[in-house]
């Protein structure tokens, strides 16, 4: 049960740092409290845990024009960031972990401004039927987390200019009626501004949970630490990841999300596996190249192995179906 609220806002807006914090959030975050993040980045393009950054990002036109690549931890696919858009993250140890609750924050600071807040699956949020807010989580060690974005005034042209999502996608989401799903809550509001929105999240925070939220102060955080993990987010390594000779590619996209996978295999067996994916379960790629990895270049073999990598049902099918499709 939530005892304790706390708050932290940043005025930074360097993304390498702002996912530093973060993490370090995340793994403090005491028993029984419910710490709600409020910050921003300038200029970004993030991708999910488990995505290829030069499939999904333009990388050199946003280096270019003076932008950051950034991954965070959580599934999901790419999304642009601008001082236009407010993220929200909340941390909570997983036993109080309550996303009904979480998102009634978002709606509750949407009714204080006159914008009714709708729930579209899993992981978006709606305002007059079009999509302003998306979601991720990330969970580990027994602590989790919630984060999204909010689009008060996102400057669209931008978002078009880096991101570069799959025909595969596109064609799934139509693509001449992308644009017109997404909204801009000052469309809704011509006064909202970005520090109002931080405000009523802010009072709607403590609304919800019915408790006085507790100020975070930067100082109080061990700075070293928060150091190394920007470091570490800015790093080629974490940013685009290893290279590998593939001898083996495909690709597909399904209803839990798109997904590729490349094997380097050698005398008969997957000697290396990568897998890419935007699906929200951040566990999905790790688990598979895992499984896939040291397997027998034989059908039944990765088949068998996919089937016992812990992923859903409906997930590890629809994986044995498209390796059926490349002639092993």
């Amino acid at each position: 049960m939530i005892e304790q609220l706390q708050l932290y806002r940043t005025d930074g807006t360097n993304p390498h740092r702002n996912l530093a914090v973060e993490q370090y959030l995340l793994e403090t975050v005491p028993e029984h409290t419910c710490t709600l993040y409020l910050w921003q980045n300038r200029r970004t393009v993030v991708i999910g845990r488990n995505q290829n950054a030069w499939k999904e990002c333009r990388t050199t036109q946003l280096e270019a024009d003076g932008g950051f690549l950034a991954r965070r931890l959580s599934g999901g696919g790419a999304v642009f960031h601008d001082l236009g858009n407010l993220n929200f993250t909340f941390l909570v140890r997983k036993a109080d972990y309550d996303l009904d609750r979480q998102l009634s924050v978002i709606a509750e600071a949407g009714r204080a401004l006159g914008i009714r807040v709708e729930r579209s699956g899993r992981n978006d949020l709606l305002a007059d039927g079009k999509k302003f807010s998306g979601n991720a989580f990330y969970e580990h060690n027994g602590r989790s987390y919630h984060h999204g974005t909010i689009m008060v005034n996102v400057d669209g042209a931008s978002l078009s200019r880096y991101l570069s999502p799959s025909k595969a996608k596109l064609e799934a989401k139509g693509v001449a009626s992308v644009r017109s799903r997404v909204v801009n809550l000052k469309e809704l509001r011509p006064d909202l501004t970005i520090a109002e929105m931080a405000a009523q999240m802010e009072a709607a925070f403590a609304k919800v949970y019915g408790l006085p939220p507790v100020r975070l102060r930067e100082e109080d955080f061990d700075g070293a630490y928060i150091d190394a993990l920007t470091e570490k987010n800015g790093s080629w390594e974490w940013l685009y990841g290893r290279d590998m000779k593939c001898t083996l590619q495909c690709r597909d996209r399904y209803s839990w999300g798109e997904i590729e996978l490349r094997l380097g295999t050698g005398e008969g067996l997957v000697r290396e596996a990568a897998v890419y994916t935007d699906s929200m379960d951040w566990a999905l790629a790790p688990a598979l190249e895992r499984a896939l990895t040291g397997c027998r270049l034989r059908l039944e073999d990765l088949e068998s192995r996919v089937r016992a990598a812990g992923l859903e049902a409906q997930t590890a099918e629809d994986i044995c179906a498209l390796l059926k499709q490349q002639d092993i």
